[in-house]
């Protein structure tokens, strides 16, 4: 009894694994089209519904907003390199500028405040200015147009020694070169 139910269940096995798909060599239907066809549906339509064949051209500077218009400091909290959302439209103007001259080039210098040893913010302002780096890169900037470095404490935007003074410290400067 056994030896016929294990011949029954061997043959649904070998049953359900067989396919109805043929196996011959015929190769698979390909439809050809030809580009900038009209038809009633070939697949593609541009954004008023008829197809030209064409691809549009964009002007990036057209848009690109004025040097003096776009903010060239970026500052950060105590103790971080972490750019605030309040900064982001100086850095996307700063992108928008590089993208649509691809020539143009920008040092991006990280500064901190007085506190902490040299060593320290040097590091610190380099992250800083790497993070705007990173930033600008993310939007379309290129390595070769970019160079960020650190002057930690060394130049500070204001000489006080109170918070107001250290806030505008902690900063990442952009300029043309």
């Amino acid at each position: 009894m056994s030896r016929l139910t294990l011949i029954v269940a061997a043959s649904a096995v070998f049953a359900g694994c067989a396919s109805n798909v043929p196996l011959d060599n015929k190769a698979a239907p390909v439809e050809s089209r030809t580009p900038g066809a009209t038809g009633a549906n070939n697949g593609s339509s541009s954004a008023s519904g008829t197809n030209s064949g064409r691809v549009a051209s964009v002007d990036l500077t057209k848009n690109a907003p004025p040097v003096a218009e776009v903010g060239r400091v970026v500052y950060f909290d105590y103790d971080s390199f972490v750019i605030k959302d309040e900064f982001r439209p100086v850095i996307e103007g700063q992108a928008k500028m590089l993208t649509a001259n691809k020539s143009k080039k920008l040092t991006i210098e990280g500064h901190t405040d007085e506190r902490g040893g040299s060593e320290y913010n040097l590091a610190l302002g380099q992250k800083r200015a790497e993070s705007v780096a990173k930033s600008l890169k993310l939007l379309g900037v290129t390595d070769a147009q970019i160079e960020a470095v650190s002057f930690g404490k060394e130049r500070p935007a204001d000489q006080g020694h109170d918070e107001a003074a250290w806030a505008k410290n902690r900063r990442a400067e952009l300029s043309s070169r």
